[in-house]
């Protein structure tokens, strides 16, 4: 189909099939398709830009796994090996709510002399502490937990739910194509184990995020495999809240390359919020991207910038050094024509600016 039968296909409102996406990523006009996107994003959320304020709080840097494009983990023996305490948790939970942070994300290495107690108490102990979401471990970790107490996957989360997790993020995803993972990430978890993760979270009522890192040695065809998973996915359970791609960033890696073109993002981006029509947030990475970027996404369909993030330690490891205040990113919404408005996990509006 030409693209401009596959446009107006979209505008009557069918389905976009990936082959339908593909064509429109590769022969569709740049700011066509960034139009048609931003009419959906409006269709849906109207002129209002949503941003969350949260601390991404690392709890091991240790790790098993040895990912190629990782720049922050290291082993046992590596003199900047650490472990936080539940105290040091605690303390920068405290620290986050005192800067108006609503959400809570640990993320850590896959360290396998780690206790599946330990997570347990540290989300109990939050819980019991402080009112704040924890939106925390990614499937991976999740996966990691099952393999060490050899329970099974509803077993670590019910019991992780039961201990006061609220959702899970969309870590650990990169690209859903096992050729990929094998070259970029043999020890970690399978495609096909990380959607079975995200299921069986959402099987349990448990709401999670899903998550694309692009631009590394993926092709296109296996990068709208991952798209076409997903929403395959968002059609049996609806239990994706937003899709939030990123680009790879090279530096301090094993894997070494080049950044994805902003071009070349934006464009994808807008083909996201076409394809995934059974998603309602697409999110836009000034945190990869910079500001200047992130402020256009929100004219190629995205409707959130995420976080302001108080603490962000793995993407920063491998080069992407750009940060954010609640006042910066208020401006930045602002001067694109949009209204900000700082929301929770769920994507409830606290506060309007």
């Amino acid at each position: 189909m030409a693209v401009t039968e596959i446009l107006n296909a979209h505008k009557n409102g069918l389905r976009l099939s990936t082959g339908d996406a593909i064509a429109l990523y590769l022969d569709g006009d740049i700011l066509e398709v960034a139009r048609l996107a931003a009419d959906d994003a409006a269709r849906r959320h109207g002129d209002t830009v949503t941003f969350v304020i949260d601390r991404n709080i690392n709890y091991t840097n240790i790790c098993k796994v040895g990912c190629k494009f990782c720049a922050f983990y290291c082993d046992h023996e590596n003199e900047k090996a650490y472990v936080l305490t539940p105290e040091e948790i605690f303390s920068k939970v405290e620290e986050a709510l005192a800067l108006g942070a609503t959400q809570i994300m640990l993320q850590g290495g896959l360290n396998d002399r780690i206790k599946f107690d330990y997570y347990l108490d540290i989300v109990r102990g939050i819980k019991e502490r402080f009112k704040i979401t924890v939106h925390s471990f990614s499937p991976p970790e999740i996966a990691h937990m099952a393999e060490l107490t050899g329970l099974g996957l509803r077993e670590v989360l019910t019991r992780l739910q039961e201990a006061g997790l609220d959702s899970l993020p969309g870590g650990g995803a990169e690209i859903l194509a096992d050729r990929v993972r094998q070259e970029i990430s043999p020890k970690k978890i399978t495609s096909a184990k990380w959607l079975e993760v995200m299921e069986t979270a959402h099987g349990l009522g448990m709401k999670s995020t899903a998550t694309m890192m692009m631009g590394n040695i993926e092709t296109l065809a296996e990068r709208f495999a991952h798209l076409e998973k997903i929403r395959a996915l968002q059609d049996q359970t609806g239990g994706f809240r937003a899709f939030i791609p990123w680009t790879y960033q090279p530096y301090n890696t094993e894997l070494g390359g080049k950044k994805m073109s902003s071009y070349h993002y934006l464009k994808f981006l807008a083909v996201c919020r076409l394809y995934l029509d059974n998603f309602d947030h697409v999110q836009g990475s000034w945190v990869t991207q910079g500001p200047d970027i992130g402020q256009l996404t929100l004219t190629f369909g995205g409707r959130d910038l995420g976080s302001i993030m108080l603490e962000e330690n793995v993407v920063r490891a491998a080069g992407a050094e750009f940060r954010m205040q609640l006042q910066g990113m208020v401006d930045l919404i602002k001067n694109a024509g949009f209204k900000p408005a700082q929301r929770d996990t769920e994507y409830r509006i606290i506060k309007r600016y």
